[in-house]
């Protein structure tokens, strides 16, 4: 049996730092590097569904990317019923389903597996405060959010060449309690 993945989607106290050394923002939201690929490689399918199937070694080339960890992506994606691989001299990747029926979710799930914020919104996040913890249920709430807005956004909308900022709009009546900074 694979062993799936974790992590954290939630802001630390842990600064990055990049390769020059100098202080950068905090990590909040961040995909693993293979997800980020793999969202750009069936976004490439996406829009290039209707000309020809596509080699690693295209979209790898299109974007910058090393062939390998691109041709790593394509299998894994295949493997979980994102993409189809084409065998022979036109050969390729392609969607498995047309762009509006694959969620975002659905590409990042199918490379690093489960996403959660932290691991005690699972039954497997037993910790020495499970008992007294205030925090787990609203971070259960937060992680149901962040898996609605990832399922809502199709690689269809992605694919669109518009100028729209966002592609989900959150929105919904402030909760009592809640504070939104203007900053």
């Amino acid at each position: 049996m694979e062993r799936k993945t974790e992590y954290c989607l939630i802001a630390t106290d842990s600064v990055a730092y990049p390769a020059g050394g100098q202080e950068s923002e905090p990590e909040m939201f961040k995909l693993s590097k293979k997800a980020d690929y793999g969202l750009i490689a069936v976004k490439h399918l996406a829009m290039h569904r209707q000309e020809h199937a596509c080699s690693a070694n295209e979209i790898a080339d299109e974007y910058g990317i090393s062939v390998t960890l691109m041709a790593k992506v394509l299998q894994r994606l295949a493997r979980e019923g994102v993409v189809v691989a084409k065998h022979g001299s036109t050969g390729g990747y392609q969607l498995a389903k047309d762009p509006g029926q694959v969620s975002a979710l659905d590409v990042i799930s199918a490379i690093d597996g489960p996403v959660l914020i932290t691991s005690c919104v699972t039954s497997h996040g037993n910790c020495e405060t499970t008992e007294r913890c205030s925090v787990r249920e609203p971070l259960r709430r937060v992680n149901e959010s962040i898996l609605g807005v990832l399922s809502t956004v199709t690689i269809a909308q992605m694919s669109e060449d518009t100028n729209e900022r966002a592609l989900v709009a959150l929105s919904g009546p402030m909760r009592s309690g809640s504070h939104m900074s203007s900053s």
